[in-house]
């Protein structure tokens, strides 16, 4: 069995049965119960390992964990230097990757079941920076509503310092978190999920009402154009157009090129081609179907170009007030 296709819970089994029973047991007594029925189900059904297989499963985690105790001891810039040192740039970097992640998945678990509003009260007077850190471990649903909750003013900065974030400190994060958790004493909180980024931030500002997205979003262009751009275009990607009513992806219909269409449906999903071609008449559906037989060797990116173009008719059109894409808060159709 070669190590590129053994799953984690796979190698936490083989490296379970490799360091014996009684170290075994001793992290048996730190794990929850859907773990250890998960792990003992792996130990118990674990296929013939190879030595070497094995010698580079335990190698990989006894760097993984060399690198989460550099990390613990000295901030990531420390576990970096060491790491780099021992294993080289392009390991330690993949080593710091795995480790920050891991510490991410747990951060802010406290904030599981907090309502919005109890969280925004307790947030809402923070630095922009630091209400950006809490709500990108926050799940969409929360943050979406706190973020439509802050002031106008300060929406447009946390957002922005949202899509900019990249990596924080570990230690800036168990700081922020053991503040945000004694002020949450008496309450519970949030999932985390992927730590801030454009994509995150799309997907955010998806979820808001539509005015606190618009606003947003026109003030990010008068600041950076660039970054509006990038986030706009992830905020309806061409998948979620089987998520609209029948009668807006008619409206869009009329406005998209056929050529465009025709590109756009042969790199789509077998379930969008069903909801669009629902939606034509059979005599355009047969034409199109007909022309995509002999569309051969069509390159991705121009795929994903006809795509683009044919979102940028939607969002046009929502702009227009011609449709409505739901999204969260009070945009409802009535």
């Amino acid at each position: 069995m070669s190590d590129a296709v053994i799953p984690n819970k796979r190698k936490a089994a083989i490296i379970m049965v490799a360091i014996g029973a009684e170290y075994a047991a001793q992290i048996y007594r730190h794990l929850k119960d859907e773990d250890i029925e998960q792990l003992t189900f792996d130990v118990a059904t674990m296929p013939q390992v190879s030595s070497e297989t094995l010698e580079q499963i335990l190698n990989d985690f006894y760097e993984l964990c060399l690198a989460q105790k550099f990390i613990a001891e000295g901030g990531i810039d420390y576990a970096r230097d060491i790491l780099e040192k021992a294993f080289g740039a392009q390991n330690a970097a993949a080593l710091i990757e795995k480790v920050t992640h891991s510490i991410g998945a747990r951060a802010f678990a406290f904030m599981k079941s907090t309502d919005p509003k109890h969280l925004y009260t307790f947030i809402q007077n923070e630095h922009p920076q630091t209400i950006a850190l809490i709500l990108s471990y926050a799940k969409k649903s929360q943050a979406s509503a706190v973020l439509s909750m802050l002031p106008r003013n300060k929406q447009v900065e946390v957002a922005e310092r949202i899509a900019l974030m990249d990596r924080t400190s570990p230690d800036v994060i168990k700081e922020v978190e053991k503040a945000l958790e004694k002020k949450l004493s008496s309450l519970t909180g949030a999932d985390l999920a992927e730590v801030g980024g454009v994509k995150y931030v799309a997907e955010l500002l998806n979820s808001v009402d539509r005015g606190t997205e618009k606003f947003i979003i026109d003030e990010f262009y008068q600041k950076d154009p660039e970054l509006a751009e990038e986030v706009r275009k992830l905020m309806f990607v061409f998948e979620d157009i089987i998520n609209l009513d029948e009668v807006s992806i008619q409206r869009c219909l009329r406005d998209v090129d056929s050529k465009d269409l025709m590109y756009s449906l042969k790199g789509s999903s077998e379930e969008v081609q069903n909801v669009i071609f629902a939606n034509m008449s059979k005599r355009m559906s047969d034409t199109i179907r007909d022309d995509m037989q002999y569309l051969r060797n069509v390159r991705h990116r121009d795929v994903e170009a006809a795509q683009q173009r044919i979102v940028a008719v939607i969002r046009a059109l929502e702009d227009s007030g011609a449709i409505t894409i739901s999204r969260g808060g009070d945009d409802m159709l009535v």
